[in-house]
């Protein structure tokens, strides 16, 4: 979440993150269809330009909502300009947070954090403020690139979150990347 971490992906590049060719490859349907259904409420961390927020918004119906946080406005600009040209009713909200703090509040069923937590200068303080914005029986979905996490690194973040209370609920095959569904304990 830090402004400062050279591993944020710059607005100006955001183009890449929202094609074809990754909506073939990462399938938002196919990636939260287990997860997410109409009336869930999401917490989506790390938005970017909005190429899942999308999705997602269109899952949870009129009854559910999406809590789309990103660090950069100019990402939320994007996705809200995504929304307005859609010309949908969806129920999705954008929020600013912090380099070291999410800021948002609420009780969510459902916390997804695509690409993100290895961009985290402190795992430990997001996992603390997940804990309180995650209901008793909610849901957070990590999932991280290949090329930039490690087994040790990803092992290392599990670490941090079992600490926390946190508990693997699964392990999704989401070949190449790493993936977790995890819980309260």
């Amino acid at each position: 979440m830090s402004n400062d971490n050279t591993n944020v992906c710059p607005v100006e590049k955001s183009g890449s993150l929202d094609s074809r060719i990754r909506r073939w490859l990462q399938n938002p349907q196919k990636i939260l269809g287990p997860y997410v259904r109409e009336g869930t409420e999401v917490l989506e961390i790390g938005c970017g330009p909005g190429f899942i927020t999308m999705d997602m918004g269109r899952m949870v119906g009129k009854s559910g909502r999406v809590v789309a946080v990103d660090l950069q406005e100019g990402m939320l600009q994007k996705v809200k300009e995504k929304i307005r040209l859609s010309g949908e009713e969806l129920n999705i909200e954008l929020h600013k947070c912090e380099s070291d703090r999410i800021g948002v509040s609420g009780e969510f069923d459902f916390v997804f954090l695509f690409y993100v937590v290895h961009e985290l200068p402190d795992q430990e303080s997001c996992f603390r403020e997940l804990s309180s914005l995650l209901k008793k029986d909610g849901r957070i979905l990590i999932v991280e690139p290949p090329m930039h996490v490690s087994k040790q690194a990803f092992a290392e973040m599990l670490d941090i979150a079992g600490k926390i209370g946190f508990v693997v609920v699964d392990r999704p095959k989401m070949f190449p990347n790493k993936a977790v569904l995890l819980g309260k304990a």
